[in-house]
């Protein structure tokens, strides 16, 4: 069975900033992931987190020198803007005919994940030094035997903790779509639902039984779909429609190209080029990245060394696992799952048998989730950065058609403060994360308010707080001694000074849902 277990690292600033250029601007949290589970991190990102190799972190927003926004993108409604039909064009046109021909105002912009992945690297350095053996809980037989101890105490924890919880959980709503300034949460923001009682609707912790009519209706009304406008219901169950995507079918006259009429085109048989997409899980058990591993880790370095001016050392083999192939995610394949799994992957672009570009993503519950991207310096012409993009894009939908729940593309963080790193927000709609309350809020919505102060609470509802904050610490999971317990039982056991503070830290940040699942390491 998959656990997360985490190690606690705290507050880190005064780091340099790759946005700003200030020597000392840069405020975190963080924490070292041992392991993790892929609906742990989905929760986390769902509260502004992002991991850097295993090691995961989070800006401190009101403090560090450029807020960084978590931002996702709604694939199922996406459509290509005119530069993306440009850059889509290129492509075609360079694997038809060759042509590589740069297109005046195509430039490259920096890529999206460089400063996000490396904002933290200085922790690379001082990474965990916790042997593996400690990180491995007991038996279920020996926890459950430690969390019977005092048994006639933890009982009555266990029934006030339980009165509390239910006289504190605010009742489910669901907002109007059409009510002004409304905000969204997605269908990732709330994890744990409450049983409704019999007559209260429909238990929302399960998926939505689909009838056949509606699909009928759903496949008839596809085209008003495509042609009509789409906002994002308030409601956080529910799930958008399913684009029903052909890679084979011809566009009608009187409706735009799809994002799929480009990638997917037949080329002609005297095509100059062959360009191949294969998805490869990050494993040294998988043939296929072992076998491309140190073609990928000389394109790295390559890539690292001509666009970030690194030198050699810094972009060794050994840098490029710990940071691109160190993942912390275990991989899952459940049966209502995508075909591929949850975990991380590396999409790798190959033309005409060599590598020019690598994707490393992460595919989550409810999101396809994009860590980094280095390509060949030598076909920069080709926009790669935004091709990529485009292809995950596509991607996020064609996983969507068996996997119903996974609708977004989330790219990383938005930094309003830095005019570089706008350009995400030209991948519409995409909503930003309010970092307050984590709802979803349309970037419409968020940029006025970014033009007057590059740190802004996007929901307007002054009354709305977290509701995924902290409500007992007693309940949060600790693993000490190879056994797992609940901090209440933990803080009696403690020898030493106190920890409550950074326990407290720790949890108020990563939210009461994943403190109660994930395994935090004490010493």
């Amino acid at each position: 069975m998959h656990c997360t277990v985490v190690e606690y690292s705290g507050w880190k600033e005064g780091y340099p900033c790759g946005y700003c250029a200030s020597a000392q601007g840069k405020v975190s949290i963080g924490m070292w992931a041992h392991s993790m589970t892929v609906q742990d991190y989905q929760d986390l990102i769902d509260r502004g987190w992002r991991r850097s190799g295993k090691y995961v972190y989070k800006p401190i927003m009101n403090q560090t020198c450029c807020p960084q926004y978590t931002i996702r993108c709604r694939p199922l409604h996406f459509q290509p803007s005119k530069s993306h039909k440009k850059v889509l064009k290129k492509m075609l046109k360079f694997l038809a005919k060759g042509d590589s021909s740069k297109v005046a105002g195509d430039e490259e912009p920096m890529d999206s994940h460089r400063e996000d992945a490396l904002a933290c690297s200085f922790v690379l350095k001082n990474e965990s030094d916790i042997s593996q053996s400690e990180l491995k809980p007991l038996s279920v037989e020996e926890t459950e035997r430690v969390e019977t101890d005092d048994n006639n105490e933890e009982e009555e924890m266990k029934k006030e903790v339980t009165m509390k919880k239910v006289e504190s959980e605010p009742p489910q709503t669901c907002v109007d779509k059409d009510s002004a300034g409304s905000s969204e949460r997605s269908d990732s923001a709330k994890l744990v639902h409450t049983t409704p009682k019999p007559g209260k609707g429909a238990d929302l912790s399960k998926p939505p039984c689909r009838k056949a009519k509606d699909i009928r209706k759903e496949r008839k009304l596809h085209k008003l779909l495509q042609n009509q406008p789409h906002t994002l219901e308030g409601s956080p169950s529910q799930v958008e429609p399913p684009v029903l995507l052909s890679q084979n079918s011809k566009s009608k006259a009187n409706q735009p190209k799809s994002l799929e009429d480009f990638i997917f085109v037949s080329l002609p048989d005297d095509a100059t080029h062959q360009l191949e997409v294969r998805l490869v899980p990050v494993s040294f058990e998988d043939p296929q990245f072992n076998s491309s591993f140190s073609q990928s880790a000389t394109l790295f370095a390559k890539y690292q060394m001509a666009i970030h001016k690194d030198t050699p050392s810094e972009c060794g083999e050994y840098e490029f696992t710990r940071f691109l192939c160190d993942s912390p995610l275990e991989a899952e394949n459940p049966p209502s799952g995508p075909d591929c799994g949850y975990g991380s992957f590396h999409q790798q672009y190959w033309l005409d048998g060599k590598i020019i570009a690598v994707g490393v993503i992460d595919v989550l519950p409810y999101c396809v989730s994009s860590v980094y991207l280095y390509y060949d310096p030598d076909y920069t012409f080709l926009s790669l950065g935004v091709y990529s993009a485009l292809r995950e894009i596509a991607f996020t939908r064609q996983l969507h058609e068996k996997a119903s729940e996974l609708c977004y593309y989330y790219m990383g963080f938005y930094i309003h403060s830095c005019p570089k790193m706008r350009y995400k927000g030209q991948y519409r709609p995409s909503d930003l994360l309010c970092p307050e309350t984590y709802v979803w809020v349309p970037i419409e919505q968020c940029l006025p308010t970014l033009e007057h102060s590059k740190y802004c609470r996007f929901n307007q509802d002054l009354k709305a707080v977290d509701e995924g904050c902290i409500k007992e610490l007693g309940r949060v999971r600790v693993l000490h001694k190879r056994t797992v317990m609940p901090y209440c039982m933990y803080k009696k056991r403690r020898k030493g000074p106190s920890d409550e503070a950074s326990v407290q830290q720790y949890a108020s940040l990563v939210g009461q849902t994943c403190s109660e699942r994930m395994l935090l390491f004490r010493s």
